[in-house]
Parts: C-alpha cells; structure tokens; sequence
C-alpha cells in the first residue's frame, strides 16, 4: 500500500530567516525546506550559494520577497580554501583533475600576487555557473561538454587576507578571506591566483560568512530550525525592514500614511533621499513603526515605490501582537 504524504498547511509568514546553508545543498532545496518547516505560502532568496559552499543565506518570506532585490547589490565576504597545484575541470574539488604541477612559490610571493588582485579585476565566468547564454545556464553547456564564449565582468575585491598557508608537503594550500563586490566567482578566484603563482589551483572549501550587513554569526541552521517550536522558528524570523539597510526612515501619521499606500505621493519638508523607508501607525499603537514601504524624496514629494498591502500590514500586526 502506497504511503500518503502528510499535506502541509500553509500561512502567511513575513520577515527574512537568516540561514546557515548546509554542505551539499542547493539554494532552492534549503529554501524550499526552511519554507515547508515555517509552512510558509510565499518565498525566496537573495541570491545563490553553490551546492558546495556554506554560509549565511537570507530567505526571504512573504512581504519580505518585494525587497529581496535590493540586496542582490550587498557586499560578501567569504572564507575559503585554495588547494595548489592541482587544476580541476570545473575549478573546485568536485571537478575532475586536468592538470597538476609542482608548488615552488615563495611566501612573499604569495603576498605579491594576492596584492594583484585587489581593487577592480575582469573575471571571465565558469562556465560551470548559473549565468545565462542565449536562455541557457552555463553549466548545462558545461554538462554537454560545450564550452561557449563568455565576455569578461568587472568585480571589485575590497580585501583579501590571508588567513593560513601551506606550501609545502602533500596539499599545499592558502587559506583566504575574501571581501568582495556582488557577482564575483570566488571559484575563477582562486583558480586565477593559483594560475598566477604558477602552479595553478582550484577550491575545496567555500564559505560565505556575511553578506551586507547578515553575518554568519546570526544564522541557523537547518537542523536547528527543525528542532524549534513553531513560535521558535517564528521568533528566528528578522523583521521584513531587515532588508532596508542604508534607507532614511520617514514617520507619517494616520492620515498620511493611508493614502501613501494607496500609492498618493506626500509633499513635506524632507530633503531629497534615494531611499526611504517608510512608517506608519497601527490601530494599537499612534507611533509610527510598522513598515509601509520604501520611497524616494524628490522636490519636496515622497514618491512611493515597494509598498505593502494592507492585507500584509495586517498578517504582520497580528503575527507581532502577544499572545492572550
């Protein structure tokens, strides 16, 4: 007899999870799984994590996903492994050995070329990548055995530190701290720098340790959302304004804030901003500290941009209030 699936209830959930991605899976299985563990209906993420790396990962839930995109622009910082010496074909330590050579680079070597690649460098994508060609991810090209053109793209690395090294004995390899610009491959990074030294080299650990202002330190992980209570795992929701770092907040009373969500620009006397985060009142409480949306300030208006509904409004209000 065929075993039914237990058919999970949905509701609504708003606010960002900060997930510590395990080893192994995809970005959209961990979100799918913190997804049906919040039985939440609406998700998403704020960019990729290969299957191989780790790290902090924010989920976005509910009213949350309409500001997911402003976070695709954050910085990242990564921590990771580049064993030297040996070149892989899809330049981590799944792909299959193309090349070895012999490690005979000094120390201060080692400094020198690191130092070349700060600031802005060209990083040609692998092709064992999610990027798109003519409609079509880069990896699945990789999988046919087609190699395709790709143009350069230009990131910026902000640091890199060398945290440990090892150029001697059986694997040699740098053991780096990577802060850098959104769409840098770290993969074609450190397969760069091994190619520099001369000897060439490809990852074998990668781990995402803050991305904007989200630090590793603050995430959890899958198991231990699985072993929370539901008011638990609610509780290690972030409020959906968690994603509005660096927007100037604008208070609007009852009145105001009605018809700016109705999408009615305001006229005040704020000076102009690019980003606004915009407060309003609730029923309960006259102080303005539920999130309506975000804005821009030009000439005086408050112009509305993201807003969310009031049926959000009310799912987040409720979800806040305390318990009888």
């Amino acid at each position: 007899m065929q075993r039914q699936r237990t058919r999970v209830q949905r509701r609504p959930v708003h606010g960002v999870l900060l997930l510590d991605k395990p080893l192994g899976l995809s970005s959209n299985q961990a979100l799918q799984k913190a997804k049906w563990l919040l039985r939440a209906e609406k998700a998403g993420h704020t960019g990729t994590l290969d299957p191989l790396a780790t790290g902090v990962l924010p989920l976005c839930f509910g009213a949350a996903t309409k500001f997911s995109q402003l976070h695709l622009d954050a910085d990242k910082t990564y921590e990771t492994t580049v064993r030297l010496g040996v070149r892989t074909r899809t330049a981590d330590a799944e792909g299959e050995v193309i090349d070895t050579r012999p490690v005979s680079c000094s120390a201060g070597q080692v400094v020198e070329v690191l130092d070349r690649f700060m600031g802005e460098i060209d990083q040609v994508p692998p092709m064992h990548s999610a990027l798109k060609k003519d409609g079509k991810a880069l990896y699945e090209y990789a999988r046919e055995g087609e190699t395709v053109a790709r143009e350069p793209r230009r990131v910026r690395i902000h640091e890199i530190e060398l945290l440990d090294m090892r150029l001697q004995g059986e694997a040699p390899q740098l053991r780096l701290r990577v802060v850098c610009s959104k769409g840098t491959y770290i993969r074609t990074l450190g397969e760069d720098i091994g190619e520099a030294l001369g000897c060439g080299g490809h990852l074998i650990a990668l781990r995402r340790v803050a991305t904007g202002p989200f630090g590793v330190a603050d995430a959890v992980t899958l198991d231990a959302l699985e072993a929370m209570g539901e008011p638990e795992r609610l509780g290690a929701l972030k409020p959906v304004e968690a994603l509005l770092e660096g927007h100037e907040r604008i208070a609007l009373d009852a009145e105001h804030a009605g018809r700016f969500l109705s999408g009615v620009r305001r006229r005040g006397d704020w000076p102009n901003r690019e980003r606004v985060a915009v407060f309003g009142p609730s029923p309960a409480n006259p102080t303005p500290t539920v999130l309506l949306g975000t804005a821009h300030v030009q000439g005086g208006e408050l112009i509305p941009g993201r807003l969310l509904s009031p049926t959000d409004i009310q799912q987040i209000l409720e979800t806040e209030a305390p318990a009888p």
